[in-house]
């Protein structure tokens, strides 16, 4: 027999929102940074990378869209990964604050998280 007999009451787990990226249409699976860098164009495995990350600022990521396609390469393995390299990290943040402001107010942003990155 499979199951419980009487299974436990529960509330359901809330869905999550994720948001299509506003920095680039990630069907393609195009690195971002091998894009803006390399010009280089083809499709290769990458991981979903959230610009603003730790301290819950990766819910509010994934909810407004602030996320890039990342090979492994500048995602988070060695000298050149944005989990290693403030510069590419901070060049991610100020082109992501500049996509939102297009759409929304700098107060706007502000409200989110209270940090000026441009």
């Amino acid at each position: 027999m499979s199951g419980l007999m009487y299974p436990k009451p529960g509330k359901a787990k809330k869905k999550k929102k994720h948001g299509k990226s506003i920095m680039q249409d990630q069907t393609c699976k195009q690195c971002f940074l091998c894009m803006l860098l390399d010009s280089d164009y083809r499709e290769k495995p990458v991981h979903d990378h959230h610009i603003f990350y730790g301290n819950g600022r990766r819910q509010i990521s994934e909810a407004h869209g602030f996320k890039v396609n990342l090979c492994l390469r500048h995602h988070n393995a060695g000298k050149e990964a944005v989990h290693e390299n403030k510069n590419y990290d901070r060049l991610l943040k100020r082109m992501c604050q500049q996509a939102y402001e297009m759409e929304h107010s700098h107060d706007e942003f502000m409200k989110i998280f209270h940090e000026d990155f441009l």
